[in-house]
């Protein structure tokens, strides 16, 4: 799953975030996750960004695992026409595993 690893800061300093709102109701009453707060794990000084292997399609796509408010989010999305374009984002045990990996609780 995890392919690379970036320095958020580095890779989407000054970046907008967009989403279709359709998607974004529905994955609220889904996931209870809003994509306006999906936007909070990218602030994590410590997220990682990760390529989606498992979904190839015409863009590549994208996971960022950051930590918002003490809980391990993963955020589905890619990059275009230099935005950050949410498509999915939830607290999935996944996830959470790939950012305990990175950085161990001791």
């Amino acid at each position: 799953m995890v392919k690379e690893q970036y320095s958020w800061y580095s890779f989407f300093e000054g970046t907008d975030f967009e989403w279709d709102p359709v998607k974004n109701v529905l994955n609220q009453q889904k996931h209870r996750v809003s994509f306006e707060e999906a936007q909070y794990a990218f602030a994590d000084i410590k997220c990682i960004i990760a390529e989606d292997l498992a979904h190839k399609s015409v863009e590549t796509r994208y996971y960022c695992f950051g930590n918002v408010n003490g809980e391990i989010m993963t955020v589905r999305f890619t990059y275009r026409n230099k935005k950050i374009r949410i498509f999915g984002a939830g607290f999935w045990r996944k996830g959470k595993k790939a950012y305990e990996e990175t950085h161990p609780i001791h």
